[in-house]
């Protein structure tokens, strides 16, 4: 019988149908906000200022959402599903109404951290209870359902902040986020269980490891605000060495953030993990897209959000195009990949700053759509080495570190990018000038990080394939 075959009819039928919105919703709100408040911040900065600030929006999200999805199977352990859910949207729709409230860049900041937590709460909430609400032969569409909302993302979050934006109100934005967060709130009740658990008890989280990595995105954020080079400097070269501390104390630790073998020059793991954090800070130059667009061409909020996702769009289609491919292939695609993500920013570094509109904006699509492409040719067979490189018994933590790891390198490469950006002039002259003069450094320095990845990318292209 159809119910009975593990097909999408039986997920998306009945009960499953209405659990399975319930999760996919829950990441839904999470990534639509990403984007919604990328499209928006712009216009935020002119009524609310704290330009010097603008990397730190997205960098205290991510650091927050890092905690967030930490805490997600000790919660889901003692709570169950309803109310650990119940409250990560409690939590989101406070941050959210904190950020629609703000009069000032520090207040939209503490919000911004408070939904960082939500977020990263519903993100891994989301996730984890794919195990608890289904049958284990629906458990891989629902998964692929539930990270399928990212793409809904790209298209529901600058719509959504680009109409506020264009009619003048940026905060209903935030305050759109309250309804959708009750709907889902309805569905969470209506629907998953309140008292489910999951059969075993999780290891406590490596939170001191964990709030140091946070620490170290957060000096270098700090660092940025300096308009003098050698503070800048200082706070990266702390950070670095705080890095490296870490990761010495991780790699006999009895509860590691990454498996044995992560921090072994030029093995597999070092060279996947390495690789998946440089093509990670690569993309992040997009919070900026935005911002450059509307200062230096002139172009409406919903347009220049709609070209910051294409980066999202480039990362999707080169992710199908490389998937499942024999190792000949996946290997030749891992090795040009970087470098067409690098190639991707070298264009734009040169396209961005110069003319004002016309044919430049639509010149731009190429090389935004090339950066996310170059990340898609290696991200699938990347993940998938790392499950097969893992020592056996730790293959649940292979899988756990690439979340923690992309986050972490989010929020580094947002903090990186503010500390480029505000160093080339982004604040200071400010204006049209600050922006072009931001655009074309920020650009040229986050080439190297996909550049990097590709000389990097050895031990990664000898890793047993799929």
């Amino acid at each position: 019988m159809t119910h009975r075959t593990g097909g999408w009819s039986e997920l998306l039928s009945g009960r499953n149908g209405l659990r399975s919105l319930a999760l996919a919703g829950g990441v839904a709100l999470h990534a639509s906000n990403v984007y919604m408040v990328t499209t928006i911040l712009p216009s935020a900065v002119r009524d609310i200022g704290g330009l010097a600030y603008y990397a730190w929006n997205m960098t205290l999200f991510v650091a927050a959402s890092i905690f967030g999805s930490a805490v997600t199977p000790r919660l889901l352990s003692g709570m169950g599903p309803r109310p650990a859910l119940l409250w990560a949207i409690v939590i989101f729709v406070l941050g959210s109404a904190a950020c629609a409230l703000a009069p000032n860049m520090p207040w939209m900041l503490v919000g911004r951290s408070v939904q960082g937590l939500g977020g990263g709460l519903l993100l891994g909430l989301s996730y984890s209870c794919v195990r608890l609400l289904f049958e284990e032969r629906l458990w891989s569409r629902a998964m692929v359902l539930v990270s399928s909302m990212w793409g809904v993302a790209t298209l529901a979050g600058p719509a959504i902040g680009g109409i506020f934006a264009e009619i003048g109100y940026w905060r209903g934005a935030f305050w759109a986020m309250l309804p959708l967060s009750a709907g889902l709130a309805a569905l969470v009740i209506s629907q998953v269980s309140a008292s489910q658990r999951g059969s075993n008890r999780p290891a406590a989280a490596p939170f001191g490891k964990i709030a140091g990595l946070v620490i170290t995105v957060l000096l270098v954020s700090v660092g940025s605000l300096s308009p003098q080079w050698h503070w800048n400097l200082l706070s990266i070269v702390i950070g670095t060495v705080l890095t490296v501390l870490i990761a010495r104390a991780d790699r006999d630790a009895q509860r590691p953030l990454l498996p044995q073998g992560s921090y072994k020059p030029g093995s597999a793991l070092a060279s996947l993990y390495v690789c998946i954090a440089l093509l990670s800070i690569g993309v992040c130059t997009e919070i900026y897209i935005p911002y450059f667009l509307q200062t230096i061409h002139g172009q409406s909020p919903l347009l220049a959000g709609y070209w910051m996702v294409l980066m999202s769009a480039g990362w999707t289609a080169g992710s199908f195009m490389s998937s499942g491919r024999r190792k000949p292939v996946a290997d030749r695609l891992m090795f040009i990949g970087p470098w067409v993500s690098a190639a991707g920013l070298l264009a734009l570094g040169l396209l961005m700053p110069i003319g004002s509109g016309g044919a430049i904006v639509w010149a731009m699509i190429g090389p935004l759509f090339l950066v996310g492409v170059g990340i898609g040719f290696c991200w699938p067979n990347m993940l998938t080495r790392i499950f097969k490189a893992a020592p056996a018994g730790q293959e649940n933590i292979a899988s756990a570190a690439i979340t923690t790891l992309q986050l972490y390198a989010i929020a580094l490469g947002s903090s990186l990018a503010g500390l480029v950006a505000n160093l080339a002039g982004l604040a200071d002259p400010g204006g049209e000038e600050g922006a072009r003069q931001a655009a074309y450094a920020l650009f040229f320095v986050f080439a190297l990080a996909p550049a990097a990845a590709g000389l990097m990318s050895g031990g990664a292209r000898r890793a047993t394939g799929a």
